[in-house]
């Protein structure tokens, strides 16, 4: 994309600041720690409704 700026001439600035909020970063790294370690439950396609108690 930048070459194609460039090419055209077309002026633009490169975000260097994540879009994502910090407190939402830290959790999703929190939850990969977490299956890292083993800390998670899985459940088969079939049962989700039963886990989330729509039956």
């Amino acid at each position: 994309m930048k070459a194609f700026a460039k090419a055209l001439k077309i002026k633009f600035e490169v975000a260097k600041e994540s879009p994502y909020n910090p407190e939402f970063i830290a959790k999703i790294q929190e939850s990969k720690e977490q299956h890292k370690k083993g800390d998670f439950i899985s459940i088969e396609k079939k049962d989700i409704k039963t886990f989330l108690e729509l039956e």
